[in-house]
């Protein structure tokens, strides 16, 4: 679950608050699960006193805390793209959670970075169920993901996704076509009043800006390039979707299934840009794109 806080919850502590919410666990467990790194607060570990602040983001699953005392090593194949002593970024495949959520925990990438490097090999400042990770993709978004082996790494990297200095480009193919070849989304972006499984554009979200390009059109589709000023969850597909654009065969956003048959959105990260730790070296990346991509766009050419 993920939630804002408001005003009128400004200055609580952080284990008050949650044991409000969440009436059926005692204080005394979310004060362990806090502790834990099963709450993040911004995207990181705080204390249980905490006090929080209006606009904070509180994430917490109190099912993911129960459910996983151990998230298992297994013996996953990684496609690493780009690795030193510090870092790496790895290729993620479509259909592969980035971290164990409330009902899967094992066959996600990290229980692959778990044989790989062990938890000593990570950082852990994003608690014991996300080693390493800096960002995250969703199941069925494939691509370029950065992960960090120890903390100085992780915060050095993680302030340029914090500043905007790092930057990442999606591949999408949606539904209809834009007349602009070139514009901007600055839609902001909250958690879907009613379904909170969504996102959705609320008049008081969090700002949310995605830069878009088309690369092609088709009769019935568009082809294009994204870059995330801004990394909400789920930004790109509720951006697209609220302007009745959603990505092809997105089902959650709107798109419904598409002829060509695929798992879920047909969307990749396949370009990233950041300076290396420690120093002022450049790395840029970028990757073909991948077997949903190429399937989609095979088709629209056919049309």
């Amino acid at each position: 679950m993920l939630i804002y806080i408001d005003k009128n919850h400004e200055n609580k502590r952080l284990d008050s608050y949650l044991s409000e919410i969440f009436a059926e666990i005692s204080r005394s467990k979310i004060q362990e699960f806090i502790k834990g790194g099963a709450v993040l607060v911004n995207g990181e570990v705080k204390k249980p006193s905490y006090l929080l602040n209006e606009g904070d983001r509180v994430e917490f699953e109190p099912l993911e805390a129960v459910a996983q005392p151990d998230c298992p090593a297994q013996d996953i194949g990684l496609d690493i793209v780009c690795e030193d002593e510090n870092m790496l970024v790895v290729n993620k495949p479509s259909g592969m959670l980035t971290h164990p959520d409330a009902v899967e925990y094992e066959n996600t990438l990290v229980n692959a970075l778990l044989f790989r490097y062990g938890r000593e090999g990570l950082s852990d400042i994003n608690g014991e169920f996300r080693p390493g990770i800096l960002h995250r993709l969703d199941r069925n978004t494939s691509g370029l993901l950065m992960l960090a082996k120890n903390n100085a790494a992780h915060e050095f990297l993680a302030e340029q996704i914090k500043n905007r200095t790092a930057v990442k480009k999606y591949r999408a193919i949606v539904k209809g076509c834009f007349e602009e070849d070139e514009f901007e989304i600055n839609l902001p972006i909250a958690r879907h009043p009613r379904q909170p499984h969504k996102m959705a554009v609320i008049e008081n979200g969090k700002e949310s800006i995605t830069r878009v390009k088309v690369l092609k059109r088709f009769k019935e589709t568009s082809y294009l390039e994204l870059e995330l000023v801004t990394g909400r969850t789920h930004q790109i597909r509720v951006h697209l979707s609220h302007l009745k654009h959603p990505v092809y065969n997105d089902t959650l956003y709107g798109a419904g299934k598409g002829k060509v048959k695929t798992e879920e959105q047909v969307l990749q990260s396949f370009y990233l840009r950041f300076t290396k730790p420690f120093g002022d070296e450049i790395i840029e990346l970028q990757i073909e794109p991948d077997e949903k991509l190429n399937k989609v766009l095979a088709y629209m050419e056919r049309l």
